[in-house]
């Protein structure tokens, strides 16, 4: 196979396309479908993703919650403003967070936020130059933090979050993340009971999605790309089910790259799911031989970015960038606020 290059995976994209608010309606959303097939695309809209859902199929969807992580205070000897990105948790109180400036915030520098609901002292600087922080607060960590914290919008989106529950799905359940998983965004619990009433299974596994999500592919060839570790679980429960779909000759629908990358993650090479938690930095592009998944609800994603080769990986990079030109021509809305796609 002949080396990738990040180059392939390039498409112009138009400022303006890129979405920077949810629409009223999640559901109401563009979606465009294609067969991987055939390379033939459909435009429809989201709604209409039940005409493209069968009987015995199965949904997988990231039950991650996105946590308020993002922290505007100050330091507390000068005044100076700071912002603090929570990244992970490493122990109760301590985390790794990405402090901005990141040069006036050394070891042993104190931070205030919300008149001192919330102080920090920075601890040590670790890989990437993230800083390790130790909380100190009255209460708990996750009433403060909702109180004090705001949504970590990707780069891209300028605009204000006016309802912090918008860039969090309506099956967000478990709190870890420091983005959404953007595909679930256009569901509503009315279509989900629809999808279930007409006898398609639904299965929640957890991934929590870091920033690493956004990192740019700096390496020109694709395979000295290094992927951030994410922690993910699947149960007993989804484990079953998915197992249960695809011995009975049913399709695994995932909805979006994360709960792609949790059951291929979680797969033994029989197809068999395990349950199970643990870290994964499985990176798939072209190339890749998909263990569990059928077919893929996702949205529309950056130039070069892993997220477009692993939608090359289902539906073939020709395909795929073809498919894209014909978004932009359409002007559907991009990114994490955009359209959809579904891949069969």
């Amino acid at each position: 196979m002949k080396e990738l290059k990040k180059s392939d995976f390039f498409f112009s994209l138009p400022q303006e396309l890129i979405a920077q608010d949810p629409l009223a309606d999640r559901s109401a959303s563009r979606l465009l479908v294609l067969h991987k097939d055939s390379g033939k695309t459909e435009h429809r809209v989201f709604k209409d993703i039940t005409k493209y859902l069968h009987t015995g199929d199965c949904l997988v969807l990231n039950n991650t919650r996105v946590i308020p992580a993002r922290l505007i205070g100050k330091k507390e000897e000068t005044g100076a403003a700071v912002e603090l990105l929570l990244l992970k948790r490493r122990e109760k109180d301590i985390w790794e967070t990405l402090v901005r400036p990141g040069k006036k915030c050394r070891q042993g520098a104190k931070l205030v936020f919300g008149e001192g609901l919330l102080r920090a002292e920075i601890l040590k600087t670790v890989e990437e130059g993230n800083r390790l922080v130790q909380f100190s607060y009255d209460g708990i960590f996750e009433e403060v933090l909702d109180k004090l914290g705001e949504m970590p919008l990707p780069p891209y989106i300028t605009h204000k979050l006016s309802d912090k529950n918008r860039y969090q799905t309506v099956y967000a359940k478990y709190s870890g993340s420091a983005a959404a998983p953007t595909a679930g965004l256009h569901f509503t619990e009315e279509l989900l009971k629809e999808i279930e009433a007409m006898g398609v299974e639904t299965a929640y596994v957890t991934l929590h999605v870091g920033l690493g999500t956004f990192r740019p592919v700096k390496a020109d060839n694709i395979l000295e790309h290094h992927m951030h570790a994410e922690y993910y679980e699947v149960s007993e429960e989804a484990a079953e089910k998915i197992n249960r779909v695809k011995a009975a000759g049913g399709r695994v629908v995932c909805v979006g790259t994360t709960s792609c990358r949790t059951v291929e993650s979680a797969a033994g090479e029989d197809g068999k799911i395990r349950a199970g938690s643990g870290s994964t930095e499985i990176f798939i592009y072209p190339g890749y031989r998909f263990k569990v998944l059928d077919a893929l609800i996702t949205n529309f994603h950056l130039p070069e970015s892993t997220l477009v080769m692993l939608v090359s990986a289902l539906a073939g990079r020709e395909a795929v960038l073809a498919a894209y030109e014909e978004a932009v021509r359409e002007k559907y809305r991009f990114f994490s606020f955009g359209d959809a796609m579904y891949i069969e």
